[in-house]
């Protein structure tokens, strides 16, 4: 590697020096102020805004730690009642299947029991 000798370096530094003043005649100190400023504001809201969301985020874990059993033992109650449905459909289903074997007439054919029935039908997803 090449040494520099000191009249390249205070070129180099001249040309340096001439390349900053180049850059700072660019640049307006007012519009640098009014960034400065504009970032600051919006530091200040971003750091209310992280803090209300913090609140918010301890509530919610709060409320959340409140209702969580309730919630467990609801969906323990709900799941238990469609167990209990489903296993007092499937014998509805075999009771009719018995009647319609013993009393075929018991029963209107399908084109009939659709006219006739306008329930909705349980076992298909809602839309």
């Amino acid at each position: 590697m090449e040494k520099i000798t000191p009249e390249e370096g205070a070129s180099i530094r001249a040309a340096s020096e001439e390349v900053s003043q180049q850059f700072r005649s660019l640049i307006d100190t007012a519009d640098v102020d009014t960034i400065k400023h504009t970032q600051h504001q919006l530091l200040g809201r971003l750091q209310d805004s992280n803090a209300v969301l913090s609140h918010f985020n301890e509530y919610s874990e709060q409320c959340y730690a409140e209702l969580s059993g309730e919630f467990a033992r609801k969906t323990r109650l709900l799941k238990s009642i469609k167990s209990d449905l489903d296993h007092i459909f499937t014998k509805l289903r075999s009771m009719k299947t018995k009647l319609k074997a013993t009393y075929p007439d018991a029963f209107p054919d399908s084109a009939t029991s659709e006219m006739l029935d306008k329930r909705p039908d349980l076992d298909s997803p809602l839309q």
